[in-house]
């Protein structure tokens, strides 16, 4: 009995913590690393802070897990468009991927990776460091794959595809900079547009 009362304390019954992350992620998405306080994160989560760091470690390690949960789901279709058969495919649905899932109605608005640590200051620099290895990493995946194109002769062979993919992700991390302040999905959409008529093509 005592064993099993120990488990419970600090954590109530029915702790979910697939669910309980997916909630810490939201409230990090809204608020930026800094900007969640951990009374914040523990009653969205609906557990205690003990819990909390029972499950997940401190609210660094906490966030590190609620990106990788952003990664395998709002910005999973980075890895899907990295399947399109072309070049322009590719960047057609990066783009397309960035404008819905930063101006989905029913979750924050914007990108959990550009944003989170913008405005973090000297307490928050490993969590800065992190969200720029992070987007390097996206474009360097991006690059190979453009890399790729230009050996299979999709893409022109004077083509740079360390630029295209530089090119492509700053247009998806603007996006999400303009999601969140409000420009429509319609407006953005137009924009990427723009940016793609002039795709080198062979």
């Amino acid at each position: 009995m005592g064993t099993e009362q120990s488990r419970s304390v600090g954590r109530p019954r029915g702790f979910d913590t697939d669910e309980a992350l997916e909630r810490a992620m939201l409230v990090f998405w809204e608020h930026g690393y800094e900007g969640a306080s951990l009374a914040t994160l523990t009653e969205a989560m609906g557990i205690s802070t003990t819990s909390m760091y029972a499950a997940f470690g401190d609210k660094e390690e906490l966030f590190r897990k609620a990106l990788g949960r952003y990664s395998e789901g709002p910005s999973a279709y980075l890895d899907r468009a990295l399947g399109e058969p072309t070049a322009l495919g590719v960047a057609t649905a990066i783009l397309t991927g960035a404008i819905r899932t930063t101006t989905s109605p029913a979750r924050p608005q914007g990108c959990m990776g550009v944003q989170s640590a913008l405005a973090a200051g000297d307490s928050g620099q490993t969590v800065r460091d992190l969200l720029t290895s992070w987007r390097n990493n996206g474009c360097s995946r991006l690059h190979r794959r453009f890399q790729q194109a230009v050996d299979d002769g999709d893409l022109p062979p004077q083509a740079d595809a360390a630029l295209l993919a530089r090119y492509v992700t700053t247009l998806a991390f603007g996006i999400a900079v303009q999601a969140a302040s409000g420009v429509s999905r319609e407006e953005l959409q137009a924009m990427a547009d723009a940016a793609l008529r002039n795709w080198p093509l062979c």
